[in-house]
């Protein structure tokens, strides 16, 4: 899981135009929306294009000040999100977060996820982050089982990419961005149609889409 818990893209996307913006350039809805998924170097490179004239670490320190203190002022947990942790905890099922952003945002949503989270892998503790497997690869060897055996719910196209590699069943939720087309990708409008009933389908091999209440068998 990443960030299919909480939205916090409004946040980052407020602290990168106010960074862009205090050096004199322009940062629109458009760029901000390209940024989704990315890793916090990565996003650093393109806003020091953009304009900003501070170093990668300078940019990477003050987007995650401004993000921080605003999660912690007001975690903006998406639809359906506390209610699924709560079950899958009360299932005793081991979970993972999986974020591109660095262990002091981490921290934050796994204090405020009821237990549920017992791993986290954050973009600062791996040497190739997302779209590599290496996140998910880890987040599995912490919980103590195959990848394959594990259901990612991803919300870009480099945390699917991500998840798919390293052989983990994918569950795609709709946030900023479009979500890729793929014969293997279960969707979903929202956690809010996400049960246990339909993760375990998904983790048997299913490829379920649960706007639509169809579903695929997929070769195990």
């Amino acid at each position: 899981m990443d960030g299919t818990l909480i939205d916090s893209e409004p946040y980052w996307m407020a602290a990168e135009t106010e960074l862009v913006e205090s050096h004199g350039g322009t940062w629109t809805e458009e760029q901000a929306l390209q940024m989704v998924g990315n890793s916090l170097p990565t996003s650093a490179k393109i806003l020091q294009q953009a304009g900003v004239d501070l170093t990668e670490a300078a940019i990477i320190d003050f987007l995650l000040e401004r993000v921080v203190a605003q999660v912690k002022a007001h975690t903006p947990w998406l639809a359906g999100a506390r209610e699924l942790l709560s079950a899958l905890v009360a299932a005793q099922v081991p979970c993972a977060l999986v974020t591109a952003s660095y262990r002091q945002f981490a921290e934050i949503v796994v204090e405020r996820s009821g237990g549920a989270l017992q791993v986290v892998v954050t973009g600062d503790e791996v040497t190739h982050g997302k779209p590599h497997p290496e996140p998910y690869l880890t987040a599995a060897a912490r919980l103590g089982v195959p990848a394959e055996r594990c259901v990612a719910i991803e919300d870009s196209d480099t945390g699917i990419a991500s998840a798919m590699a390293a052989g983990a069943r994918v569950l795609g939720v709709e946030s900023h961005v479009p979500l890729p087309a793929s014969p293997l990708l279960s969707t979903a409008s929202s956690l809010a149609r996400v049960d246990l009933e339909a993760l375990s389908r998904i983790a048997a091999g299913e490829v379920l889409h649960l706007a639509s209440g169809a579903s695929t068998k997929v070769q195990a």
